[in-house]
């Protein structure tokens, strides 16, 4: 495979796009776009929104909100495992400490 990226043809919201993407990443590309599309129509089929252009920045805002919603859990949950991690390894040391005394 190819490092350069190639052109790649997508449909979101029944518009095409030409898109330039790696050969390794063109899976993820697909994913993405069937991910998009379906946020995308859920909200049409809502008809709590009407225009495309509101329904892409109104997914797009809910996106993003879930985006960072994510990260504040993995950052809460990652500074959890570094303090859990800590506490095990002070532990580890005071058990060696004791058996070496």
């Amino acid at each position: 495979m190819t490092d350069e990226a190639k052109p790649v043809n997508i449909t979101i919201f029944d518009k095409e796009y030409l898109v330039a993407c790696k050969d390794d990443e063109r899976e993820q590309l697909h994913t993405a776009v069937a991910f998009l599309n379906n946020k995308l129509q859920e909200l049409k089929r809502s008809g709590k929104v009407i225009g495309a252009e509101r329904i892409a920045i109104i997914t797009a805002l809910n996106l993003t909100h879930e985006l960072l919603a994510y990260k504040r859990e993995k950052t809460v949950y990652n500074e959890s495992m570094v303090s859990t991690v800590r506490r095990l390894k002070d532990k580890i040391e005071q058990a060696l400490g004791k058996r070496q005394a």
